[in-house]
């Protein structure tokens, strides 16, 4: 079921999934009479792109190869996508052939140089952690360790915060904003599909997603992706209660797909009293 997963993650099934997003009128496009599809048709795409319907329809059947960057940046813009789903789209226009990725992915370790598990560790009053673009968490603070999951005395491979979010029973009542994260996670995982789809840890884990959430499964279906940058997380913690924090990421130096990222609470806020609070206890 994972393979089949992994092979729907293609231009074809992308470009279909976001020009059902685009209401004709959105494109300059006349909305009178009966449309059997929601979104834009296959030759309103290529009009407004500048291509034959033909060589469109060959993009979505997956007969055209290689097509140009000018023609996908182009599409990038009749389809109204972001800078992570343009890049998305350039992803999977030029998959990686299946010896040459599984060869990366056997080689591409998920060590941490012990001076950057030295840098989340020093980082003060603060939550902190080093994931990958599978969610898995690398490395963290003891900060981290009290608000959001006893990392020390999990198994490595329930250090993973797709995991957590979708198949943990208490998800929910940890993650105030269950349905942001649930989606921005999706949306995570399906860039690191679109970059590596033969990685046989990612296959691994959106099979086991998949069959153990309809959630994950619903929001896969639907195509969206996300490129984790800044926003706000809500957590529910037991002994402190609701925490607001917001959150900024910044891509770890030598490493393509791993990623620091940390909790700020605003000064003076009851979300700063809160991780005072935590801190008091866990960095005895």
């Amino acid at each position: 079921m994972a393979d089949t997963i992994m092979i729907a993650n293609s231009l074809g099934d992308y470009l279909r999934a976001r020009r059902a997003l685009v209401a004709p009128a959105e494109a300059g496009l006349p909305t009178t009479g009966r449309r059997r599809v929601p979104g834009l048709r296959r030759e309103e795409v290529a009009e407004l792109v500048g291509l034959s319907t033909d060589y469109y329809v060959r993009l979505e059947q997956g007969r055209a190869e290689h097509p140009s960057d000018e023609v996908l940046d182009a599409l990038s813009r009749a389809l109204r996508l972001g800078s992570a789903e343009r890049a998305h789209l350039h992803d999977l226009a030029r998959p990686p052939r299946r010896a040459g990725a599984a060869a990366a992915a056997t080689g591409r370790g998920e060590a941490l140089r012990p001076a950057l598990r030295q840098v989340v560790e020093a980082v003060p009053n603060a939550p902190a952690v080093i994931m990958n673009d599978r969610n898995d968490v690398l490395a963290w603070n003891r900060l981290a360790a009290a608000l959001i999951a006893d990392f020390p005395n999990l198994a490595p491979r329930e250090r993973n915060m797709a995991r957590r979010i979708f198949l943990d029973p208490d998800a929910r009542d940890i993650h105030l904003d269950w349905d942001e994260a649930a989606r921005t996670t999706v949306g995570m995982l399906r860039m690191a599909a679109g970059r590596r789809p033969h990685d046989p840890e990612l296959v691994r884990l959106i099979g086991e997603l998949s069959l153990g959430s309809d959630t994950f499964r619903k929001l896969w279906a639907g195509h969206h992706v996300h490129e984790k940058t800044h926003g706000p997380k809500h957590f529910r913690h037991p002994a402190v209660g609701e925490v607001m924090l917001n959150y900024e990421t910044f891509q770890v130096p030598g490493a393509a797909h791993h990623l620091l990222v940390i909790y700020t609470a605003p000064p003076g806020s009851a979300a700063e009293e809160a991780l005072n609070f935590l801190a008091s206890f866990a960095c005895r």
